[in-house]
C-alpha cells in the first residue's frame, strides 16, 4: 500500500511540474534591426512660413547686419563689399551680408554664419569674441518711421563692421560681390543703388564710435570699432 502511495505521490508532483505556468521568454532586439534611415528632426529653431508670417505680425524679430571689409596691416580699411541682390522692397539694390539672429544663438555665431552664406565658406571673418555692433537699426513696415525700411516686418538689426581675410564668392540669392574703395562706398553714386535705408547704414559706418576697442581706421583718419576691448583674442 506504501508503494501504491508512493506512486500516487510522484504522479501528482510530475503532473504538477507538467502544468506549470512558464516564465514568458522576452525577445531581444538586435541593434541592425532598428531602422535608422528614417529621418529625424533635428533643426528646431527654424520655423515654418506661416509661423515666420504669424510672429513677424507680432513682434520684432532680431537680425543682424554687416559690413564686408578689406584692410591692411595697419588697420586701415582699404575696400567695402557691398553685395547686389534683391531687397525686401522686391528692388534689385545694393546691400550686405544680413539675416535673422536664431533661438538659442550667439550674435556672434549669427554673424559668422551669415558671412559664411553670403560670401562662401572661404571668407574667414575676423571676429572677437564679444563683437560690438556700431549702431542699431530699426526697420520697419512704413519708410518714413526710422529711415530703414522693410515692408515685411519691424526688425531689430545689430550692425556690425566685419574684417574679412579669405577668398569672398557671392552665395545664395547674391546676384555679385563689388569691392569699393571707402570714398566710393559713401559717394552719391554708389549710395543711390542702396535701398531700405543701407545708404544710412554705411554713412553711420564711417562716423567715429565712441568706447574703447580695437580700431580699424578709415580714410581721412575716421575710426570705426569693429572688435572688443584690447586683450581679447580675434
Amino acid at each position: 500500500m506504501l508503494v501504491a502511495l508512493a506512486r500516487t505521490h510522484r504522479s501528482i508532483i510530475a503532473y504538477l511540474r507538467s502544468t506549470r505556468r512558464r516564465p514568458e521568454i522576452c525577445e531581444t532586439v538586435e541593434v541592425s534591426d532598428i531602422d535608422t534611415t528614417q529621418d529625424t528632426e533635428t533643426d528646431v529653431e527654424w520655423l515654418s512660413d506661416e509661423d515666420m508670417a504669424i510672429t513677424r505680425s507680432r513682434m520684432p524679430i532680431v537680425y543682424v547686419d554687416a559690413v564686408p571689409v578689406r584692410v591692411d596691416s595697419n588697420g586701415n580699411v582699404t575696400e567695402v563689399g557691398m553685395l547686389l541682390r534683391v531687397a525686401p522692397d522686391g528692388n534689385i539694390s545694393r546691400t550686405f551680408i544680413s539675416g535673422r539672429v536664431l533661438y538659442g544663438e550667439r550674435v556672434r555665431d549669427a554673424l559668422l554664419r551669415h558671412c559664411e552664406k553670403d560670401l562662401g565658406p572661404l571668407a574667414l571673418p575676423r571676429l572677437p569674441v564679444s563683437p560690438a555692433p556700431f549702431t542699431v537699426a530699426e526697420y520697419f513696415p512704413d519708410p518714413n518711421f526710422s529711415g530703414f525700411y522693410d515692408p515685411r516686418q519691424h526688425a531689430v538689426s545689430l550692425a556690425y563692421v566685419v574684417p574679412v581675410d579669405g577668398e569672398c564668392q557671392p552665395t545664395q540669392k547674391a546676384l555679385d560681390l563689388s569691392w569699393f574703395s571707402p570714398s566710393e562706398a559713401v559717394s552719391d553714386g554708389v549710395r543711390q543703388q542702396m535701398t531700405s535705408g543701407h545708404d544710412r547704414l554705411i554713412r553711420l559706418a564711417h562716423q567715429p564710435a565712441h568706447q574703447p576697442a580695437i580700431i580699424v581706421r578709415f580714410h581721412e583718419n575716421r575710426e570705426h570699432v569693429v572688435s572688443d576691448a584690447p586683450g581679447d583674442s580675434p
